[in-house]
């Protein structure tokens, strides 16, 4: 069992975004109670690997509530091959959608820039 600044130095995590998790539900400390002179929360290892887990799914631009969604089923290996691909394929139709979109942004800004450097109003 592990406190929160432990958690900290393990992952690189700051305490604040732990606790922001924490408060979101995406996973839970204990206290331990025989212990009755302090509020101290300690964490297992599996939170450890939820934190993880969580920052390879923030880095590949799952959002957190995309994260909730799945990660003590996905954590708990309770998600089957098909469901994690299923989730997987979504999100890069996601990310498909979002290219499509900033393309035609980038295409609106260039015709923008054009304009402004052969003066066309």
């Amino acid at each position: 069992m592990k406190l929160i600044n432990q958690l900290s130095k393990e992952t690189g995590i700051p305490i604040g975004t732990i606790r922001f998790y924490e408060k979101s539900g995406l996973f839970m400390g204990e206290t331990k109670k025989e212990v009755t002179t302090n509020n101290y929360v300690y964490y297992g290892d599996e939170v450890i690997e939820k934190l993880r887990f969580i920052q390879m799914a923030k880095a590949v631009g799952f959002t957190l509530s995309e994260i909730k969604e799945v990660v003590d089923a996905w954590y708990k290996k309770e998600i089957i091959k098909n469901s994690k691909i299923q989730v997987l394929d979504k999100k890069l139709l996601q990310i498909d959608e979002k290219i499509k979109e900033l393309k035609a942004v980038r295409k609106q800004i260039a015709v923008c820039k054009f304009n402004i450097e052969n003066d066309i109003s």
